[in-house]
């Protein structure tokens, strides 16, 4: 019975950080015109569509990943919010580099490319929010299903 209320737990702890990852992501595309949206719905509609898009692109890219990650944060009881936040940032690198999102510079003499593109600081940022969400929901109590209760007095 544990085991099946902590599978609930987990599937909804992804689902909030896919949600709050998503939301990062649409504010660093569009913070810097945050300011400039008024009360148009419509703006405010683009706004929450690209927060949608980007939860599902969250979802769809790491979905494996974020599997193999949440079984051995479960096996091995692992509660660290740091590895959380690292798992989550590698995961989204992964699925961002993997996915052919990395944009090709022309060399030039008077600029090189970036060492890490704008677009990969973006992945790292949303994949920190969501192994943060993760952890506060879900990833505080990694493995804690398994150990025995104490006997009611």
């Amino acid at each position: 019975m544990a085991f099946i209320g902590r599978c609930i737990v987990i599937l909804f702890a992804l689902l909030m950080a896919a949600i709050a990852a998503g939301i990062a992501t649409a504010i660093t595309l569009i913070g810097g015109e945050m300011h400039l949206l008024g009360s148009d719905p419509v703006e405010h509609a683009f706004f929450w569509g690209t927060a949608a898009v980007a939860s599902g692109a969250t979802v769809v890219l790491g979905f494996l990943p974020t599997l193999i990650a949440v079984v051995l944060a479960e096996a091995f009881c692992i509660r660290s919010l740091l590895i959380h936040a690292v798992a989550g940032a590698g995961i989204l690198l992964l699925g961002y580099y993997s996915a052919g999102f990395t944009s090709y510079y022309e060399e030039s003499i008077d600029h090189p490319p970036p060492p890490i593109s704008r677009e990969a600081e973006i992945a790292a940022a949303a994949g920190m929010v969501f192994g943060f969400t993760y952890w506060l929901i879900a990833g505080r109590n990694a493995g804690r299903w398994r150990e025995p209760r104490p006997p009611a007095a």
